[in-house]
């Protein structure tokens, strides 16, 4: 068996305790600090015996007594290892197991999360085709070196042509920055963008992870409530007329976070006014723009010719598979150099191989196609479970069928205690978000339920076992 570590005892040649001894106590030691693990392989005897510069009949000594008391257990042909149940450590042991069956007993069967994609349609052979595609081409050593830090050229170039074509914006290579996820797109943008004193309109309820961001670069905030229509600007009014610190507003206008509300044109272009008329920036995250299953969506606030101020933020995870960190920044060649020269102190480039790999998707017409074919599948599973809440749910809780998105926004008809529900429900294997994770003070009652990562089986064992709280 492969050992690759070295492991270190040290010995004192002038103690009165003897060397065997010496061994003895330090490997249970190492076992009880953690340095050792059940399970783990120690060197043989003989290559022990030439690390201590020792007798080897010493270190068998040593290791006699370790089996004998328990500490190891011998394999034929294998070797020696630090035993699975080990003694006076055994009640801690039994403690682990007891936490662990109990965690495993509570770990849910079905998720509804906050929409995300099914990861089994990722086109994951595509994927590793092209990424093996890429290590035998005569140049890939070139790739294997430092590149720039907004990410591949080639590749920003594809996501300007997507951006400007499907969603009418008109944007060159140089206003965008590829990053590792619409996360770090978020952070990134708020630390180029703001600093300490500042304020941050955002939505209530809303994204918490990009609060962080806004918070973690110095900003306050200051929560607008979202309406049937998006944004209440007649809020975001009072806020101008009061702060005059106010640097951004974070919006999610597709299909809001979590109430999947679509911002209607009339505010879209009000809130273009007053981002021109105060100088605060759009911060635009249109983190599920593909997939929408009515008519034409309506385009983005950043691809108006008026709006002046804006940062937009996209991401492929969703479209490839979630685990693909891929995400996009687009704003003025101004703020994507401040970004780039942040970028660099925290990651001095993108993955440039999977960069090119997904590169090779998209000009082959696959990433298209694969759109083409989740978009019908989201589209009939979001017509399912529809038909599951009317069921199940229609006297009990307030939906809209989204027009496009991968989650539904659920309010209950009347007061319920949702720590309660939120408990019975994984007693029952079943988890569902807690409202706090959207509110911004007190909790706004309502629930985002993913489908799209759900069979059909799933979405009706769900929906039945919630419609019991409602």
């Amino acid at each position: 068996m492969l050992r690759p570590w070295q492991f270190e005892i040290h010995l004192d040649k002038k103690s009165d305790k003897a060397v065997y001894l010496q061994i003895a106590d330090a490997i249970i030691s190492a076992v009880k600090s953690g340095k050792l693990s059940r399970g783990n392989a120690l060197p043989g005897s003989r290559q022990l015996a030439g690390l201590l510069n020792v007798n080897r009949n010493t270190v068998i000594e040593a290791l006699d007594v370790l089996i004998a008391e328990g500490w190891l257990v011998t394999i034929d042909r294998k070797g020696t290892f630090i035993a699975d149940v080990l003694p006076e450590i055994i009640s801690e042991a039994q403690k682990l197991n007891h936490i662990s069956e109990a965690t495993e007993k509570l770990k849910p069967h079905l998720v509804f999360d906050d929409g995300f994609p099914d990861s089994r349609l990722a086109p994951m052979n595509d994927l590793a085709r092209a990424y093996r595609e890429i290590f035998n081409r005569k140049s890939r050593w070139q790739i294997m070196g430092y590149s720039n830090e907004l990410g591949n050229i080639e590749f920003r170039k594809a996501i300007v042509q997507m951006l400007n074509f499907k969603r009418g914006m008109n944007v060159a290579f140089e206003q965008i920055c590829i990053t590792r996820g619409s996360q770090m797109a978020m952070y990134l943008a708020a630390h180029c963008l703001l600093s300490k004193g500042d304020f941050v309109i955002i939505e209530n309820p809303g994204y918490k992870p990009a609060w962080e961001a806004f918070e973690n670069a110095g900003a306050s905030l200051l929560p607008v409530s979202v309406v049937s229509d998006g944004l209440d600007l007649d809020q975001v009014e009072d806020y101008l007329k009061t702060y005059s610190g106010i640097k951004a507003i974070y919006v999610t206008p597709h299909h809001q976070f979590p109430t999947t509300v679509t911002m209607s044109l009339k505010k879209r272009l009000r809130l273009i006014e007053l981002s021109n008329q105060y100088g605060f920036t759009i911060i635009e995250d249109d983190y599920d723009n593909e997939f929408h299953f009515g008519q034409r969506p309506i385009l983005p606030i950043s691809s108006y010719d008026s709006a002046r101020h804006f940062i937009y933020i996209g991401t492929l995870s969703k479209i490839v598979a979630p685990a693909l960190r891929i995400g996009y920044v687009v704003s003025s060649p101004e703020n994507i150099q401040k970004i780039a020269k942040h970028r660099k102190i925290i990651d001095v480039q993108g993955d440039n191989i999977m960069e090119e790999a997904v590169l090779s998707l998209i000009n082959e017409g696959k990433i298209k196609r694969h759109l083409k074919k989740t978009n019908l599948i989201y589209k009939a599973k979001r017509d399912y479970f529809e038909s599951l809440c009317r069921l199940h749910l229609s006297d009990k809780a307030t939906f809209v069928k989204p027009e496009g998105g991968l989650a539904f926004w659920l309010v209950p008809n009347k007061n319920i205690n949702v720590d309660f529900l939120c408990n019975e429900l994984l007693s029952k294997g079943i988890k569902i978000m807690h409202p706090e994770k959207f509110s911004f003070d007190n909790i706004v009652c309502g629930f985002r339920l993913g489908y799209a990562s759900l069979t059909e089986q799933q979405m009706e064992e769900g929906i039945t076992a919630l419609s019991v709280y409602l």
